[in-house]
């Protein structure tokens, strides 16, 4: 019996170091992310309780027009909208990365860089031996995406009939191209065996997405590719002379990935799917991306669409111009006015503060616009030279640059002295008053509570610092969605044919 407690207690010993060293390689992991901008994600070991720790869901994504993208200023799509959803639902940010490269998502998430991946992706046999899958989020078919024949407007359908493969027999000897790590890929295989003939399976880069090939085919470059039918229908509202009829498979699941070692997130998501469903969540948000035609139209003639060319407002280039002048990336000033205005120069808060960067009047004068004369760029001038005037204070007391941003940013939104109220209790209290998140930002948040305004280190008294508190991450949320889309973009390959 003596022997068997003892058996018993060294296990538990045993269980327990490994506990600890666990808990210590999550810590480093998450000071690894807060300080710099790597996605490691736990060495690939992070399910629910390390998710909810870290206090960030962590996802791999596609830019394109329908998953993930940024419109007038905000980012938007299919699956960054119930992304966001299901983030909130969890308690934690929402973290978008977009993958390079689509050939290796699978591998990038098993690699841990990411907690799941969201990228239309088809469930297949393959897939799912190196991941899980959760329930599916939709069905579709995959189909062949060809070019109608020259003058199709003025032919009767039946001629059009007649230039287009319909018989998937037909496609012995046609060239397709496809990415090799997509699904399309594996299905083309699958069909060259089914029809026995040698199908012309030509590998598109892995940085080349189903709608960048789809442009293509519309553009003449090349013949034939596949895409899913959802993401087809959405690029036919754009691409008029595209036919997108013929089917090359049946209907297949759509669906996020996680890693075989998330069972509980796997859960989570798919409890989470049920609920979404049964409140026709799920149905509204996919209405929006892939039913309503019209607004794909719009997005997809807008110059304020990232996949038109990056613009984020028709007030980008004086925006560059001033940004400047703060040292700052031009996308984070971009972002803050977003968040100020919407980029409407007419707003009007009901303080009296207006324009793109609403400036009170009294500020807009001393920092060089009249605030009944000034046009949309003083505005901007005014808002910047304020900027600059706030960083000179700060970097008095603080010495790294994105850093101070973030103090920055909150008295732009609450004033110095609410900040300089927080930075005292954090002095107080034994926390680092030159660091932000935790640390500055706990103690804005909680400054509308007796216990904290009324310290005798407070000077300004009552402030509701949610609103600072908010103002300050939901830039720098932007601002990471903007960097996302707009650094994709620029490294955007073109085809070799």
């Amino acid at each position: 019996m003596f022997f068997k407690l003892l058996k018993i207690r060294y296990v538990l010993m045993l269980s327990g170091l490994f506990l600890i060293v666990q808990a210590r390689e999550c810590m480093v992991g998450i000071k690894k992310l807060s300080r710099q901008k790597d996605t490691s994600v736990f060495s690939g070991f992070a399910d629910l309780d390390a998710i909810r720790h870290r206090g960030k869901l962590i996802v791999l994504a596609e830019n394109n027009s329908t998953s993930y993208f940024v419109y007038k200023g905000e980012p938007m799509g299919y699956d960054y909208e119930l992304l966001n959803a299901f983030a909130n639902h969890l308690g934690v940010e929402l973290e978008m990365v977009v993958i390079e490269d689509m050939n290796t998502i699978l591998d990038e998430l098993n690699a841990g860089k990411a907690d799941l991946a969201a990228a239309n992706l088809t469930v297949t046999n393959d897939r799912t031996k190196l991941v899980d899958f959760t329930d599916p989020l939709m069905q579709t078919r995959q189909v062949l995406v060809q070019r109608k024949p020259k003058g199709w407007k003025k032919m009767p359908g039946s001629a059009i009939e007649k230039k287009l493969v319909r018989n998937l027999n037909e496609l012995a000897g046609k060239t397709i191209h496809v990415r090799k790590g997509s699904s399309f890929y594996s299905r083309l295989v699958s069909l060259s065996q089914e029809i026995g003939a040698e199908i012309d399976i030509t590998e598109a880069a892995g940085n080349q997405d189903t709608e960048e090939l789809i442009g293509y085919v519309a553009k003449g470059y090349i013949q034939y590719t596949v895409a899913d039918e959802n993401i087809a229908l959405v690029n036919q509202t754009y691409f008029d002379n595209i036919d997108i009829k013929t089917a090359i498979s049946f209907p297949q699941k759509i669906a996020w990935a996680v890693r075989k070692r998330s069972p509980d997130l796997l859960k989570e998501i798919n409890g989470w799917l049920a609920d979404a469903n049964s409140k026709g969540l799920q149905a509204a948000v996919y209405s929006k991306y892939f039913v309503n035609q019209r607004e794909a139209s719009e997005r997809m003639e807008s110059e304020f669409f990232c996949l038109n060319g990056g613009s984020i407002s028709p007030y980008d280039h004086a925006i560059q111009k001033y940004s400047k002048q703060l040292g700052w990336d031009w996308r984070l000033l971009a972002s803050m006015i977003y968040q100020e205005s919407h980029f409407n120069p007419e707003a009007q808060s009901w303080a009296g503060a207006f324009g793109l960067m609403q400036l009170i009047p009294a500020t807009s004068k001393r920092f060089g616009a009249d605030s009944l004369i000034a046009s949309p760029i003083q505005n901007i001038e005014a808002g910047t030279n304020f900027l600059m005037h706030l960083d000179r204070y700060w970097a008095a007391f603080i010495s790294d640059s994105s850093e101070r941003i973030k103090f920055v940013l909150a008295s732009y939104n609450v004033g110095l002295g609410h900040v300089i109220d927080a930075r005292n209790l954090a002095r107080k209290y034994g926390k680092d008053p030159d660091l932000w998140e935790n640390n500055v930002d706990f103690y804005l948040l909680n400054k509308s509570k007796p216990k904290y305004y009324n310290d005798e280190v407070v000077k300004y008294g009552y402030c509701r610092g949610e609103e600072p508190y908010y103002y300050v991450k939901k830039i720098l949320t932007r601002l990471e969605h903007y960097r996302n889309v707009m650094r994709i973009q620029e490294q955007t390959a073109t085809i070799e044919l």
